[in-house]
Formats: C-alpha cells, structure tokens, sequence
C-alpha cells in the first residue's frame, strides 16, 4: 500500500501562483511514475501532469507553459508548481501514484478568484 497526502491548495486570485505538494509514504519502492490529477466542480477528473523516475515529464495540453512537474525522490514527494492561474483552474487537484496499481491522495482544493 501507498499513501500519499497532498498539500498546498487554498484561494489565489486570478494569475497568481500555487504550488502543491504530495508525500509518498509506505510501500514506495515500486512506484514508477507520479502524477497530478484535477477534478473541477461537476466535471470529471483531468489528466494534469506525469512525471518517471527517470524525470521525463508530460503535461495536459490544458496547463502546457504554465505548470511544472518536478520530484524529490529522496523525499519520496512530487510537486506541482502553478503559474498564471485562471477561473477555469478552480479545482481539486489530485496526486497519483503507479505501482502494480494506482493510488491516490485525498485532494487539495484550489480554487481561483477574480
């Protein structure tokens, strides 16, 4: 098992910054990629952001140039640093990790505002 805990959500108007962070705690040596994940309000859950353990990225053509993935592997955390936030960023924002199968944290709600 993995847990993880996200962290870093909160309000921030539109065009500023966030960054959020999620630890990885347990059974963590299986894991092979960490993600970030957003659901906004009565939408389904969005692909933001991959990140390997060989540190190659990907990002959701949505947030491409404004948000970066990065990791701390010796703290088992992945981040995500968020630029230039807009209405439509309004979310709960999601870490995901894979192994043998897919965990997932709690959520950190952001929300933007104008």
């Amino acid at each position: 098992q993995v847990q993880l805990v996200e962290s870093g959500g909160g309000l921030v108007q539109a065009g500023g910054s966030l960054t959020l962070s999620c630890v990885a705690s347990g059974d963590i040596s299986g894991i092979n990629a960490m993600n970030w994940f957003r659901q906004p309000p009565g939408r389904q859950r969005e692909f933001l952001a991959t990140i390997t353990n060989d540190g190659d990225t990907s990002y959701a053509d949505s947030v491409k140039g404004r948000f970066t993935i990065s990791r701390d592997s010796a703290q088992n955390t992945v981040y995500l640093q968020m630029h230039s936030l807009g209405l439509e960023d309004t979310a709960v924002y999601y870490c995901r990790v894979m192994t043998w199968r897919a965990f997932w944290g709690q959520g950190t709600q952001v929300t933007v505002s104008s």
